[in-house]
């Protein structure tokens, strides 16, 4: 076990209430490179046409004051080797085998952010429903302050073990559930939450910057089970880990790194061209529990 495996008492508090915090988690280096690549995700959306390649890959909301641009999907292959370099890292991959096991699937990458100024309402949902014969966790590196009253993150504990009726959540409670909680975060800190457990943020004007990192992580032996994808598609997505261990290799040879010991099974077949490798897209997602009708289907959205 490395220095950033999960403890016995860490894991039994996420089991419980569905949520870990690791304060001061990434290492300050590490951090400004990824604001940084953070930036520049940012700015190449903004500047993107229907031209870009990448260009299906911002995403844009109407507000009353007009486009928003609010996300960037499959970050690996946006030009910054920040995010594979992260990926790579023991932060994130002896947390990774912490919670899935030898054979942990790297299954979606995104940075999702409110711009300053621009502040919505993401409501109370579950990110996905599943039988949950198996932990399926996102990894939130937050790379700017969430402050309460600038639209921090709120989270349900202990709703995780089963599907809510969000609407009736909302309805009822509004944002004064009981026994939920709000989740300040600084720069560099990482919050682990169920995909199922209850969370939402509510709306903040005028607020700064606020930017994170997702990474979600499943077994292999869970997506075989429950799908929504096969062993071809794990495969590939498994390819995106020697990229990662190479890219921290080169950027932190100095500093500790991890052992992959994943089964020979599941190995992946490395292919040369990169260049696919590092976007492997979701031609379906697992189903979530959100209040608007329709929703329940779309790509993890509302993170």
């Amino acid at each position: 076990m490395g220095t950033y495996a999960l403890s016995a008492e860490q894991l039994a508090f996420y089991d419980e209430n569905g949520y870990l915090l690791l304060r001061n988690w990434i290492p300050q280096p590490m951090l400004e490179r990824l604001q940084a690549a953070g930036a520049s995700w940012i700015a190449d959306g903004l500047g993107s046409d229907e031209d870009d390649p990448h260009h299906i890959d911002y995403r844009f909301a109407d507000r009353p004051t007009g486009s928003t641009m609010w996300r960037v999907d499959y970050l690996h292959n946006k030009g910054q080797a920040a995010s594979l370099e992260l990926l790579g890292s023991p932060q994130v991959l002896e947390v990774a085998q912490s919670m899935c096991g030898l054979n942990f699937v790297p299954t979606y990458e995104a940075m999702v952010f409110k711009q300053e100024g621009d502040g919505p309402v993401v409501n109370w949902h579950q990110d996905a429903v599943h039988p949950r014969s198996y932990r399926i966790f996102n990894y939130d590196l937050y790379l700017d302050q969430s402050l309460s009253g600038g639209g921090a993150l709120w989270v349900i504990p202990k709703s995780h073990t089963q599907k809510q009726d969000v609407c009736y959540l909302t309805d009822t409670f509004g944002w004064n559930v009981p026994g939920s909680i709000e989740v300040e975060m600084q720069p560099g800190d990482v919050l682990l939450h169920d995909v199922m457990v209850v969370h939402g943020s509510p709306h903040a004007e005028g607020k700064r910057l606020r930017r994170t990192i997702y990474y979600e992580f499943r077994a292999a032996e869970e997506i075989l089970q429950d799908g929504p994808w096969d062993r071809t598609w794990i495969d590939q997505r498994m390819r995106l880990v020697p990229l990662g261990l190479k890219r921290y290799a080169q950027q932190y040879r100095a500093d500790e790194q991890f052992q992959w010991n994943i089964s020979n099974e599941f190995r992946p077949v490395m292919s040369e061209d990169e260049a696919t490798e590092l976007r492997v897209a979701h031609e379906v997602h697992m189903s979530g529990s959100y209040c608007s009708v329709g929703d329940a289907g779309k790509i993890k959205a509302a993170i």
